[in-house]
């Protein structure tokens, strides 16, 4: 009678690899002290999400100076691109101010330096335009009045004689 003696050859691996896991899952580079439960650790103090400062402040003469520069750069670009410059100058004034000054509530020192001082316009101030563009432009809807009883508003009033 012949003896398998295949399966015998792979129970040692078998054995090798789970003594090697168990081994590996048992150490743990955590070093867990245990408290006495007399000692209650204390509270830490909230900390915000993030843990980067913003560098020095911006002074609000850079951030004036920095509003009516963008809003000037803004106009003169955009008028550049219209057609009909005399009619679309309001809209295109009161928009670019809008613009100008959302932006300008979240500069940063670093930004307005780039921005008055070298001219250059970094890559978060155009994703701040965009953010600024979208608030500014967009299309508010206006609530409806209540109707009352299912009667029709009264768009002009009604004289009588």
């Amino acid at each position: 009678m012949k003896i398998n003696t295949r399966p015998q050859r792979f129970i040692t691996p078998y054995l090798l690899t789970a003594l090697l896991s168990l081994l590996i899952a048992g150490c743990s580079d955590k070093d867990e002290t245990k408290q006495p439960a007399s000692q209650a650790p204390a509270a830490k103090p909230e900390q915000p999400a993030f843990d980067h400062g913003h560098g020095p402040e911006v002074t609000d003469m850079q951030k004036h100076k920095f509003e009516h520069d963008y809003a000037a750069q803004c106009v003169e670009r955009e008028l550049n691109s219209s057609a009909n410059n005399i009619e679309d100058a309001d809209r295109i004034n009161k928009s670019c101010d809008c613009i100008a000054t959302y932006m300008m509530k979240d500069l940063t020192a670093q930004e307005a330096e780039k921005f008055l001082n070298e001219k250059e316009h970094p890559q978060s101030l155009r994703i701040k335009f965009d953010a600024a563009a979208y608030e500014c432009l967009q299309e508010k809807s206006l609530p409806q009045g209540p109707k009352l009883f299912g009667k029709p508003e009264v768009t002009e009033p009604v004289v009588t004689e």
